[in-house]
């Protein structure tokens, strides 16, 4: 028996030389249709395109549209705290002026309710305008803190809502639209992905 005999069953097919598999099918020891695995100890990456959050792995390398949404929400939140702010203290200034009043000198009553109303106000004003400050300092630090602004952006989101609500109704409507939105953009996902990556990819 010959390998050079074409009708020989166990030689190899016309045309392919002795020795070699046929081409287009594994040889001896290949598993047929089974895709070949990466090598020891390297994992096949997915192409840049499929990875997560741009092809960076640990976060988005953009802040994401709700997260500038909320930082500019902040901010006027922050420009409306400045300007009752002021209101408020010239609202003081006129009860101060008021209790200088001649005609008033002399009404007790008056000059107790004008010294507490001047007192309050004034105090009013303080807290406006440091609520205002923090407004800021969230905005500002939306750009690259971690969680645990999220975490107070949510709560000034939420306590902005509820003083909208009560006691300033009517003026605080704005607040309470703009500070539930905040709570509502900074509570997503895309948010947490923001806040949470790694700070060195900023």
């Amino acid at each position: 028996m010959s390998f050079g005999d074409p009708n020989n069953p166990y030689g190899p097919p016309q045309g392919q030389p002795a020795g070699y598999p046929p081409q287009g099918q594994p040889g001896y020891g290949y598993p047929q249709g089974a895709p070949q695995q990466p090598g020891y100890g390297y994992p096949q990456a997915p192409p840049i395109g499929q990875q997560p959050y741009g092809g960076y792995p640990g976060g988005p390398m953009e802040m994401p549209g709700g997260v500038k949404a909320a930082r500019v929400m902040l901010f006027v939140i922050a420009g409306l705290q400045v300007i009752g702010a002021v209101l408020i203290a010239i609202s003081a200034l006129a009860v101060s002026a008021a209790k200088n009043n001649a005609d008033l000198k002399d009404d007790v009553q008056f000059q107790q309710l004008a010294d507490y109303s001047a007192g309050v106000l004034w105090g009013v004003a303080v807290a406006v305008l440091a609520w205002g400050v923090f407004a800021i300092w969230l905005g500002v630090k939306c750009a690259n803190g971690g969680s645990g602004v999220r975490i107070a952006a949510m709560v000034f989101g939420i306590l902005t809502a509820v003083l909208g609500i009560y006691p300033f109704v009517v003026i605080g409507l704005v607040h309470t639209v703009l500070a539930i939105l905040i709570a509502v953009f900074v509570g997503k996902a895309d948010g947490a992905a923001w806040f949470d990556r790694p700070k060195y990819s900023v």
